[in-house]
């Protein structure tokens, strides 16, 4: 069941609407998979898919800011995703359609009167901001309340840079990756650059792949396009491989 019609003109706004996905992937994968691939466009609120029939190939990816869900529709739309190309549009709402589907919908007089009153304790204290874009309560913590990444101190171990750093070629070393990363993963991340060959992970040692392009210019190209690109909390720390 389409979310909307193609006859109707939806204004941009930070919801995401997409459908047409692979509806063999696991909820959790696909929801990793699309932060992963959308993030490069900007910070994140949520991801949201679901395992009911009804909603089944779709999902709703909420931007902080209509400027990247603008870029984001642009540049992905049609994005080989899974085998199958993505269809973005904007979401009808930017709020109603989630609560809709995630079951905790309230129409907007009885929210009204509800919240003059005082009501019921608000859910998890979030902001207006992240009220109107619908976010799950959840996941506050996780993305819409923190703060910019420039003022998050890194609190991992730092990544091993190594104090000889490896001539470019066309082998990319990459670390810093979450443990429970995955080739495909990093395959639609890094198959946006032209050239890619490859994509090996390391199970000896989680957190690091090794990704292959044709040449030592195209590897150049991602790299630069792709350095300290978040993937969930982690930033990548990108290298040329030694050989």
């Amino acid at each position: 069941m389409a979310e909307i019609s193609q006859d109707e003109e939806i204004p941009p706004n930070m919801t995401l609407y997409i459908n047409n996905l692979n509806e063999k992937i696991k909820i959790d994968q696909l929801k990793k998979s699309l932060h992963a691939v959308f993030s490069q466009f900007g910070k994140i609120l949520d991801v949201l898919a679901f395992k009911t029939l009804k909603h089944k190939g779709q999902a709703w990816v909420i931007f902080e800011d209509v400027s990247s869900a603008t870029n984001a529709l642009r540049r992905m739309q049609g994005f080989p995703f899974y085998d199958k190309e993505m269809r973005i549009q904007y979401a009808k709402t930017k709020s109603d359609i989630i609560a809709k589907a995630d079951g905790t919908f309230v129409p907007r007089e009885k929210r009204k009167r509800h919240d003059e009153k005082g009501g019921k304790k608000r859910k998890e204290q979030l902001d207006p901001n992240q009220a109107a874009a619908g976010l799950n309560p959840s996941y506050a913590g996780a993305y819409g309340a923190t703060p910019p990444l420039s003022q998050i101190p890194y609190l991992g171990a730092r990544p091993i840079v190594p104090e000889a750093p490896a001539p470019p070629n066309n082998i990319l070393f990459v670390q810093n990756l979450p443990h429970d990363a995955t080739a495909m993963m990093l395959q639609m991340l890094f198959n946006q650059y032209p050239g890619l060959k490859d994509v090996r992970m390391v199970e000896a040692k989680p957190g690091i792949a090794f990704v292959e392009y044709e040449n030592e210019m195209q590897s150049t190209v991602a790299m630069q396009a792709l350095q300290g690109f978040k993937i969930q909390q982690n930033q990548m720390l990108i290298t040329y491989a030694k050989k």
